[in-house]
């Protein structure tokens, strides 16, 4: 098979203000098989979905510095771009802090690398 041939990777948007914790998550994204976008903060997320839209799935902290945290940035996404599965992480607030209507997933810190992967794969399927 040639290469333009193969099958293009679902993108994940991953969004983390702290770097060891961004490239932790980059790499549990890419183990799952799919290629990984990075922002370290919400403008950062906001103008590569502008730009990326192929991407999937955000998989973003809640609490980051900027002009909006990940809960924030969870809304505006669901509002702008529909089709863009939700997923959340924190070490600081429970899955009861996220609003519902967000239809999405919560993982608290530390999370578990398996489960992350797995269920960004069955939101893509």
């Amino acid at each position: 098979m040639l290469q333009a041939e193969l099958p293009k990777r679902a993108a994940v948007l991953v969004v983390e203000d702290e770097a060891m914790l961004r490239l932790m998550a980059v790499d549990v994204v890419e183990d799952a098989g799919f290629e990984a976008l990075e922002a370290c903060d919400a403008d950062e997320a906001m103008t590569i979905l502008e730009r990326r839209p192929d991407i999937r799935i955000l998989f973003t902290d809640i609490r980051m510095p900027g002009s909006m945290d990940g809960l924030s940035l969870a809304r505006t996404v669901k509002d702008r771009w529909p089709p863009v599965k939700i997923v959340l992480t924190s070490g600081h607030c429970s899955e009861g802090d996220v609003d519902a209507a967000l239809e999405s997933l919560f993982f608290a810190k530390p999370y578990d690398i398996g489960r992350v992967g797995t269920a960004l794969r069955a939101l893509v399927h």
